[in-house]
């Protein structure tokens, strides 16, 4: 098979009229060849740190929409089912992959549970650690959360880390607004990269330590902005992530929308690919092709290299989309689940109380950290409830694990006026989080995630609309496009009951993330990421 083009060589930072010749899913050969081809020839985008289950697809519909993008890999960190299935999530999502010809890179999930201070459905602990580093589909140790337990020298989680290390695997990090002494020790201990880096100043930073910084562009946190500009001058130590996105974001775009918006900026077209392209494939050693002579035929070919409108995909040399089609095909896959939660009376969410000041978490817009603020509680019969005029909405997380009680807080910024909306998608035990109007409007979102167990829901009274999500009550069982169609409607609404937030669902799967500062609420209460403690409700 012939393919001529303009050829996009990264490398050596030339555009040249050529060839290439594929023979077994490798190139034999690239030569230069006058033609009248515009299109350009050039390796193919990887997201280089990506949760696929926050897509609600299994790998296998997720690769469909993706290579419409220009998408030939990913890093992926099986973190989400593995809270919930354990390893056996892990290797769920290994072998769902290889069924499709995207090139999945998975690694083994370094903090599941994130915490004890909430429960999951499963523990991987070092000995595990050791067995996973040890398979030949497992990439690299997936983000270290867990960075007190780095800097504390928890015993177990540098076990974890010495594994990595004896595989001669990379350590990813997770260290949010980690500065000065701590992040010293913290890269010190082998972790290489960061993509939660959310100012210029701290991205700078560990970059300055030999970090490598993701740029992270997803459906919630969204730091493209703050640290783009950092691209030019370390081009070589960056790259570029979505570590969420929900599906219908995917249908929109993956990375390719990040090389666009990086070329508007007037950066150079070869630093911009080698981040999308190019740098992801050398730190973890990824088998995917970068345009070279004897390299696996992982390329793509765009109209332009402003906007990047992919025409063709092609992983080991198979067409695998064309002109808006994916080629990729459906396979059957089983659904594992881990529910067992009875379905809630209106009691669970009632609180008794005469606080003259509560905290309240504040979620902030495009952003996974919180701040706590204070606020006066409303008080009806005894009991706080949901001050809608204030947006200061009752908020519960719900173990689906066992029958518990659920814990309760409250938040602003959803913006809610009526009803409420629900979500077994919550980073990282993906336990039910809700936020209501009413204790009544939130029991009825809680109970309709339980019947299906698990999903997304937005309820209104007798208006209910849900997404079930039966692949370890994260996952859809159905086709992207349709789950992508579903959300949409569910997102809507959302919106119509009032919430100004621009991905509200997205929002609310991380309200219940203890290892992002500052106050969030776990299945066992109200939590202090700074800190790394419970908080009372009441103040005062």
């Amino acid at each position: 098979m012939q393919i001529q083009g303009q050829i996009v060589d990264i490398p050596n930072k030339r555009i040249f009229s050529g060839e290439i010749t594929v023979e077994n899913g490798k190139i034999s050969s690239i030569i230069e060849k006058e033609h009248n081809i515009r299109d350009y020839i050039l390796p193919g985008f990887i997201d280089s740190h990506i949760h696929i289950e926050s897509s609600m697809l299994v790998p296998s519909e997720f690769a469909k929409i993706a290579v419409l993008h220009g998408t030939v890999a990913t890093i992926s960190d099986p973190h989400e089912i593995a809270n919930v299935l354990g390893k056996d999530g892990v290797y769920y999502m290994i072998e769902n992959g290889k069924k499709v010809p995207l090139k999945f890179h998975f690694g083994a999930p370094s903090c599941v549970p994130a915490t004890f201070f909430e429960t999951a459905g499963a523990v991987i602990d070092s000995e595990e650690i050791k067995e996973l580093m040890a398979h030949p589909d497992i990439y690299y140790l997936a983000e270290m959360m867990n960075y007190p337990g780095v800097l504390f020298d928890d015993e177990e989680v540098l076990k974890k880390i010495a594994w990595a290390k004896h595989f001669n695997k990379p350590i990813d990090g997770h260290a949010p607004g980690l500065r000065g002494e701590p992040i010293k020790k913290y890269i010190s201990a082998g972790i290489s990269t960061d993509h939660e880096c959310f100012s210029y100043d701290e991205a700078t930073e560990k970059l300055s330590l030999g970090m490598k910084v993701i740029i992270r562009e997803g459906s919630a946190a969204k730091n493209f902005d703050a640290l783009i500009d950092l691209l030019p001058e370390n081009y070589e130590n960056m790259m570029f992530c979505s570590d969420d996105k929900h599906p219908d974001d995917l249908i929109v775009g993956h990375i390719n929308q990040l090389c666009a918006r990086a070329i508007a900026k007037g950066f150079d077209v070869f630093k911009v690919l080698q981040v999308a392209c190019v740098n992801p494939v050398k730190h973890y050693k990824m088998d995917v092709g970068l345009l070279q002579k004897n390299d696996t035929a992982d390329f793509i070919v765009v109209e332009n290299l402003t906007d990047f409108k992919v025409k063709q995909t092609y992983i080991n040399g198979e067409l695998v989309a064309e002109n808006g089609k994916s080629f990729v095909q459906h396979v059957d896959f089983e659904k594992p689940n881990n529910f067992n939660v009875s379905a809630k009376g209106l009691n669970d969410f009632k609180v008794k109380s005469s606080a003259k000041i509560i905290r309240v978490i504040e979620a902030l817009e495009g952003q996974l950290i919180t701040n706590e603020i204070h606020c006066t509680p409303k008080i009806v019969d005894g009991n706080l409830v949901s001050d809608v005029e204030n947006d200061v909405l009752k908020m519960a997380v719900v173990n689906r694990y066992s029958n518990a009680e659920p814990a309760i807080a409250f938040i602003k910024n959803f913006g809610l006026k009526k009803g409420a909306i629900a979500s077994s998608v919550a980073h990282d035990c993906h336990n039910i989080v809700v936020v209501g109007t009413s204790d009544e409007e939130i029991l009825n979102a809680v109970n309709l995630i339980i019947e299906n167990t698990g999903g997304i829901c937005a309820v209104n009274g007798n208006e209910k609309k849900s997404l079930a999500l039966p692949v370890a009550g994260i996952m859809s069982d159905q086709n992207g496009w349709e789950t992508g169609r579903l959300y949409q409607e569910i997102d809507a609404m959302a919106k119509e009951l009032g919430s100004s937030l621009k991905a509200p669902f997205m929002t609310l799967s991380f309200m219940a993330l203890l290892v992002i500062p500052d106050l969030k609420l776990s299945d066992k209460g109200l939590f202090s990421g700074k800190q790394f403690a419970f908080k009372d409700l009441e103040v005062e």
